[in-house]
């Protein structure tokens, strides 16, 4: 069991089934829309990190895909956050997609609560302007084995030790193949 905190103050038991198909469930209903997932790549050593989205339709399968690399950013969560803003600016330009998916917990809180989270005011100000430009904007976790694609485009974009910017429908060969694509 987990616990859950249902109102501030109060602690609740909710067995790990019930956690389990709300997940499912948050999943499969955010399967009815087009998704674009978010990641990012950052190490503390690393020049550059690497940032990468992949929009998906209803069906799951890939529209459109962007990777990139940028100097390394300051913290990990602040390198989600520019991966969070490239895909947003992307998704106005090249897609009506609004609905965003992370495996990081943390942007998550920062974009629902933003006044939490001082240290990225510059960063959040941004992502909350381009959301007004998105008034069905959400964005929602998914695990880990969600993430693999978009996970694997930031690494790569990361090992670049050149410039790199692509958008496109598919990996383009010169780019190391993705799992599952």
């Amino acid at each position: 069991m987990q616990k859950v905190s249902a109102r501030p103050g109060t602690m609740k038991r909710i067995p790990y089934m019930f956690l389990h198909r709300q997940i499912v469930e948050e999943t499969q209903a955010l399967s009815l829309i087009n998704i674009c997932m978010v990641d990012g790549s950052w190490t503390s050593t690393n020049q550059f990190s690497g940032i990468g989205w992949v929009c998906k339709d209803r069906m799951g399968k890939i529209q459109l895909m962007g990777t990139r690399n940028i100097r390394r950013r300051e913290t990990a969560l602040h390198l989600e956050l520019e991966a969070l803003r490239w895909a947003i600016e992307s998704m106005l330009q090249h897609s009506d997609c609004q609905g965003f998916g992370t495996e990081c917990k943390d942007m998550i809180a920062m974009v629902k609560d933003p006044q939490a989270w001082p240290n990225f005011s510059t960063e959040l100000e941004v992502i909350q302007i381009l959301k007004m430009c998105s008034p069905d904007f959400k964005i929602s976790y998914f695990p880990r084995t969600h993430t693999e694609i978009v996970d694997s485009l930031a690494r790569n974009a990361r090992s670049f030790h050149r410039s790199l910017c692509y958008i496109g429908c598919s990996i383009p060969v010169w780019l190391p193949r993705t799992p599952q694509v």
